[in-house]
């Protein structure tokens, strides 16, 4: 053990430099990434009132298009009695023509609410990235 603490006391540390033996060089690298991403856009459109509409050429109406009544309309089924409000188409405004044998037209609308539109989008989007890097060293 003392020949061992002895030979390590008297042994002196000697630094040897590193000089490359190479005069030139070039490394690559590739690289691929794939990805998938996959999205569900589920979206509702809904009407949460009544809507009243009326349009057209050569007609009139001597009341007001808005507000319309309402209703109440109910409906027992086994014991169960349901009810609602609506708008009481009674009451919609009377259209008349204004200038009798001519031409004319009319549209009229009455939409109640709930939903008005369902969009289902499924959609799979690939995305492939590649990457190539090449470096030249010279000494």
């Amino acid at each position: 053990m003392k020949l061992l603490l002895l030979l390590l006391l008297t042994s002196p540390a000697i630094a040897v430099p590193v000089v490359p033996n190479f005069s030139q060089g070039v490394l690559s690298s590739f690289s691929t990434t794939k990805t998938k991403v996959t999205e569900v856009i589920n979206s509702y459109q809904y009407r949460t009132g009544w809507e009243y509409s009326a349009s057209g050429t050569n007609i009139k109406t001597d009341g007001a298009i808005a507000p319309m009544g309402l209703t109440t309309t109910s409906n027992t089924i086994q014991g169960i009695t349901s009810k609602w409000t609506s708008l009481d188409a009674a009451t919609k405004p009377t259209w008349t023509i204004v200038n009798e044998g001519a031409a004319f037209s009319m549209v009229e609308t009455l939409q109640g609410p709930g939903l008005v539109n369902h969009t289902l989008i499924n959609r799979d989007t690939d995305i492939e990235s590649i990457t190539e890097t090449t470096s030249t060293f010279t000494q």
